[in-house]
């Protein structure tokens, strides 16, 4: 088992919301260490988030998107005999949590044509009411691993 890693342990919670999420997806979303950007694109896309739902609170509504969008289990690669399979596996909480936020950062740039933290908040509401893209992803690779159950016994 790999050991934590220094950004686990070093990681500060985020200004606005104290969050420790919040500030682990920010610095996913974060390209060529301009941090000052990607926070500006995650509070904005928290502000579009306050104006489309205000009643919600929108740290809540983000917290509980990546919470929707964790796997519980994904295919592995296993090398048998000369043959390889696609093993279901249970993904353990610090990998589910990567995925998801992984998955929301894609499809929020997979949407082309718009700012940033237009097409990250509608990602975060779509998720939030378990749709969108980064849904799909979870359902597929959950699917995935269903259809190859038969292979199961391979999981050591």
């Amino acid at each position: 088992m790999a050991k934590r890693t220094a950004s686990a342990e070093t990681l500060q919670p985020d200004p606005r919301f104290g969050s420790k999420l919040a500030s682990k997806f920010i610095n996913c979303l974060m390209w060529q260490g301009k941090k000052a950007t990607s926070m500006r694109i995650f509070y904005n896309a928290m502000d579009q988030i306050k104006k489309r739902l205000p009643d919600a609170d929108p740290i809540e509504i983000f917290t509980q998107a990546v919470e929707h969008v964790k796997p519980t289990v994904e295919v592995r690669s296993k090398r048998v005999g000369g043959a390889t399979y696609q093993v279901p596996m249970q993904v353990n909480k610090v990998r589910q949590q990567s995925l998801a936020i992984r998955w929301i950062i894609n499809a929020a740039r997979g949407k082309s044509g718009r700012p940033m933290f237009l097409c990250l908040a509608d990602e975060l509401v779509a998720a939030y009411r378990r749709e969108g893209e980064a849904m799909s992803k979870r359902e597929s690779t959950i699917k995935m691993a269903e259809s190859n159950k038969a292979f199961a016994h391979f999981a050591w």
